[in-house]
């Protein structure tokens, strides 16, 4: 008798695959007009991308299936699904011009991908990324969405700086600028954890008093960042 056996990496392709649901729930969503939905779901599809990482390490799996399963669901639910929300939310009304604009997060995000995935040599060290992570440029570009979409635009002022940073988002994820990679708790010394356990709380709690802007602002943080130590070192060589 023939056992059935579900392989190990089910439950880490599994998780890669709610990001990717996520991804396309989230056009659906766009398309009906659910902007702020479509945005919380790009958000949730960022939050299963970092679970299935974590799912591979718990069951020990690395696989190039899994990479490029990962990369697949990343071009749909950070490049295709942002690229149509900022399209349904703000450059529709620019026509030709604002579906070009609007591309610039699966063009770009399909050339930072394939990059990543050509340079991967071991599948189980986690370095740091060249160039903007695709999912922080979707959650940058959510975020600026929830905040200041509202009564079926994008308020005043803010509406001035949506292109430009949907421009700087897709350039930096083509760019040279290095970015951490998300740190291993369990590495982490007991002073680096209560650290990041008070950073988090204290951010939750900001995220409930400001609903839910702020998030947009530690995102923006975090970009500019890389940008930041990237021209230290151009002025100051020292190693990274």
């Amino acid at each position: 008798m023939t056992t059935f056996r579900i392989p190990k990496s089910a439950f880490p392709n599994s998780v890669t695959s709610l990001s990717l649901f996520c991804g396309f729930l989230s056009i659906v969503n766009s398309d009906n007009g659910n902007l702020k939905f479509a945005a919380i779901l790009i958000v949730l599809a960022g939050i299963f991308d970092t679970l299935d990482g974590l799912a591979a390490r718990l069951v020990k799996v690395a696989s190039k299936f899994g990479v490029e399963l990962d990369s697949l669901a990343d071009i749909v639910s950070f490049g295709a699904a942002p690229s149509f929300l900022i399209y349904k939310a703000y450059f529709y009304q620019f026509g030709p011009w604002g579906i070009i604009a609007s591309s610039l997060p699966v063009i770009f995000g399909a050339f930072r991908l394939a990059r990543f995935n050509v340079n991967v040599e071991d599948l189980t060290i986690k370095k740091d990324f060249t160039g903007l992570p695709i999912p922080l440029q979707a959650a940058a570009n959510c975020f600026f969405i929830i905040s200041y979409y509202r009564d079926g635009k994008i308020i005043e002022p803010f509406s001035y700086f949506f292109l430009p940073l949907v421009v700087l988002l897709a350039y930096l994820m083509v760019s040279n600028i290095r970015y951490n990679a998300l740190p291993k708790f369990k590495d982490k010394k007991l002073a680096e954890r209560i650290f990041l356990i008070s950073f988090f709380s204290i951010a939750l709690v900001l995220v409930i008093l400001t609903d839910g802007i702020v998030l947009f602002y530690f995102t923006i943080l975090l970009v500019f960042f890389g940008i930041f130590r990237h021209i230290f070192y151009k002025f100051f060589p020292i190693s990274e």
